[in-house]
């Protein structure tokens, strides 16, 4: 592995463009974006205020900066620097901004959810949609970018909407059998919207593009029911965290539940391989250090190395105990994501909040775990092959593959706390993210991880 030098960050304001060719980030007032080959400043503006979320448009031709202190919008060209857009929310304020598919449209949310406007950079047209529910996630495209699902709340009753992208036309209204609507989600192949309820009601619910119920989900009663959801890019899977530690996983054609993974304490299985993070300190001087050397006039080594040992079952993961009389207690899965080609989905049950568990879908079963010597702060696969890479909030970034585990210590002056990361789409780099700071990681491509992974799960 190799690292760039460390720039300026302000919000964890980081992304890839989606075309792979520049990166945006923002320090304070400041969006600076480069061109990722060579890390060179291609464009640097100036926002009216502070700014606090951005976004790529689809074809990677502008970029938003969203000032929500102010009502605010501005609208960046990369083809054309001299040209921008500013929108202003005025009184009605302003809690989100996105982009529509075709990158040529902006939905903002206003203060209270009153309605959500809909401006065009081409025709310089406004349209409004009335009564956006508040909830976790209550906007949702399908992948071709043709319709997107909008939960609403009217009369103390839960609907869904779905309208045509191309024109912002009402395709289908229809309610919705909840009671607090939480979120909705498409299934990449656009054909089934995922609706669940609050977390006080176990119930998912599956709506087909023209809003007919196609099945209805409850795992139990009389307590807090789904906390994280999770298709899977064949579209062949969903996935339901809960509250009592369990993932269930239903299937596209029944939809009904066909395994429920665990989240035991104790793994007792010796076919189960634990890694445990162990750190030690380094004996300096003696054969070469397992990270690359730092830049000219870095800081000084770090006094400990971090690496991965194969843990012998049975074996006790640290868990956290709950306070339940509290809200949102620290309980269940809260955390879930597929990789690329379907084959394993990873999770994090929240009070066991060090470990990871990557599930092997086709063999429906438990394949690793992972406990590290922190909480895990967040997770994200290599989005072209089946390769995890997970932080902490320290110093290291780790990453899982089928073939093994790997601790990589981030180099540079000071500590470079590792709060968040996003890959880029070739998933030969990603992009380390610290409260102040950024940096790249450069890895090589690991051809052996795809074979690996079709070696374990017999497609060989």
């Amino acid at each position: 592995m190799n690292f760039s030098e460390v720039f300026k960050l302000s919000g964890l304001l980081c992304k890839f463009s989606p075309d792979g060719k520049y990166l945006a980030s923002c320090v304070q007032y400041r969006l600076v974006v480069r061109d990722v080959n060579t890390l060179q400043i291609v464009q640097l503006y100036t926002c009216l205020d502070q700014i606090q979320h951005i976004e790529w448009s689809a074809d990677s031709l502008f970029i938003l900066c969203a000032m929500y202190k102010r009502g605010l919008v501005q609208v960046w060209s990369l083809e054309q620097p001299e040209w921008h857009c500013k929108i202003d929310e005025g009184s009605a304020g302003l809690v989100a901004s996105c982009w529509s598919p075709d990158g040529r449209h902006i939905l903002n949310t206003t203060e209270f959810h009153l309605r959500i406007t809909v401006w065009s950079l081409c025709t310089k047209s406004v349209s409004y949609i009335k009564y956006p529910k508040a909830c976790l996630q209550g906007t949702t495209f399908t992948r071709d970018g043709r319709y997107m699902a909008l939960a609403e709340r009217r009369d103390c009753k839960d609907y869904v909407s779905i309208f045509v992208c191309s024109d912002w036309q009402l395709l289908r209204h229809f309610d919705t059998d909840t009671q607090d609507l939480t979120g909705i989600e498409w299934a990449p192949n656009g054909c089934v919207l995922a609706v669940w309820d609050t977390c006080l009601e176990y119930k998912i619910l599956l709506y087909s593009l023209d809003g007919r119920l196609l099945s209805a989900y409850s795992a139990y009663e009389w307590s807090l029911g789904i906390k994280s959801v999770a298709w899977s890019p064949s579209s062949q899977f969903l996935a339901v965290g809960s509250y009592d530690g369990k993932v269930r996983i239903l299937n596209h054609v029944t939809w009904k539940m066909i395994t429920e993974f665990e989240h035991p304490a104790a793994i007792n299985n010796p076919k189960i391989v634990v890694y445990k993070e162990a750190e030690k300190s380094p004996q300096l001087g003696l054969g070469c250090l397992s990270f690359p050397p730092p830049r000219a006039g870095a800081g000084p080594l770090p006094t400990s190395e971090s690496k991965y040992e194969i843990a012998s079952v049975p074996v006790s993961l640290q868990t956290l105990k709950p306070v339940t009389d509290r809200a949102n207690p620290k309980i269940g899965v809260g955390m879930l994501a597929f990789s690329p080609d379907s084959y394993f989905l990873a999770t994090r049950n929240d009070n066991v909040p060090n470990a990871v568990w990557v599930w092997d879908i086709q063999k429906l079963r438990l394949f690793a775990v992972l406990e590290q010597l922190s909480p895990v702060r967040a997770f994200q696969w290599d989005p072209q092959q089946p390769r995890l890479a997970i932080c902490t909030g320290g110093s290291r970034v780790y990453l899982w593959s089928p073939a093994g585990c790997l601790s990589v210590q981030v180099p540079g002056e000071g500590d470079f706390a590792v709060l968040s990361l996003c890959w880029h789409l070739s998933g030969d780099s990603m992009a380390l993210l610290s409260k102040d700071h950024f940096c790249l990681c450069f890895l090589e491509t690991e051809a052996a991880v795809g074979t690996a992974c079709r070696q374990l799960s017999g497609h060989t």
